[in-house]
């Protein structure tokens, strides 16, 4: 499996505010993803979560704030303004449902050549066997359509769509969440790998705890559009955390995650 062998970049987000229609979806919020770092955004539905990831690849109106690339030193694309061109082809989006994602009337191919095309990239042929290569999937994939494909499959083309552009910087918001238990497990596991391989930077929104902690290296909690914290995975995992609202969604996660393992057990 080929390595990219670009520097990493990584992302300052400062006092990012979105609002739809009066109503603030995320308000004033600041974190820093220093290159090759994972970085995990939870919080109960509706917190804002989605949103910031959207407002970083410009699918959400961004009010105000800032949104820049760090590292890369002059690495093309290092300082790409975001929106542009050339930042989308830094940072890249995964999103929740695979199938939704996918357009039902192309093949996996024009899928996948589609991002190479906008961007004018020629080596199409070669990059498209190697996405599928690397996301665990033969070229006897290429001419499949969505429909033909498991929810774990579809997931692993939406992730090689992202990666064929070689970003330094996947955007995952709830990857997994429309999987399988058993489906999860190797779509995480396929992500850690390519972030070690590829030297990527991840910031990943889940309502999972155990994901995040499983997948990244630090988080911020979110409630109604607002930072309530920030803190490493290790101090989440030893229940070491400050605010009484990240107290009561780690509560929440371990007694869900509970219940199902007694409803499964029995």
């Amino acid at each position: 499996m080929n390595t990219v062998n670009h520097a990493a970049l990584g992302l300052d987000i400062g006092r990012l505010r979105v609002s739809f229609d009066g109503f603030v979806a995320v308000a004033d919020t600041s974190f820093r993803v220093a290159p090759g770092e994972s970085f995990g955004i939870v919080g109960e539905s509706g917190s804002g979560k989605s949103t910031v990831l959207r407002a970083i690849c410009g699918l959400a109106p961004r009010e105000s704030g800032t949104v820049a690339l760090t590292g890369g030193g002059n690495a093309p694309g290092a300082q790409a303004e975001p929106g542009s061109k050339a930042f989308r082809r830094q940072v890249q989006m995964v999103f929740q449902d695979p199938y939704g994602s996918l357009h039902p009337r192309q093949t996996v191919d024009r899928l996948l050549a589609e991002p190479l095309a906008i961007h004018g990239i020629q080596d199409a042929e070669k990059r498209i066997e190697r996405a599928l290569e690397e996301v665990g999937l033969g070229r006897g994939f290429r001419f499949r359509y969505p429909h033909q494909l498991s929810g774990g499959q579809r997931q692993r083309i939406a992730i090689a769509r992202a990666l064929i552009l070689e970003p330094q910087i996947l955007l995952l918001d709830e990857p997994t969440s429309a999987l399988d238990a058993s489906v999860q497990a190797e779509v995480l596991n396929l992500l850690e790998d390519l972030r070690r391989q590829r030297h990527l930077t991840f910031i990943m929104v889940s309502h999972d705890l155990a994901v995040v902690t499983h997948l990244c290296e630090r988080l911020m909690v979110m409630q109604r559009g607002q930072t309530v914290e920030l803190l490493a995975s290790s101090d989440l995992a030893a229940h070491r955390v400050a605010n009484p609202y990240t107290l009561r969604l780690m509560q929440a996660s371990s007694g869900f995650q509970r219940r199902e393992a007694l409803a499964k057990a029995a």
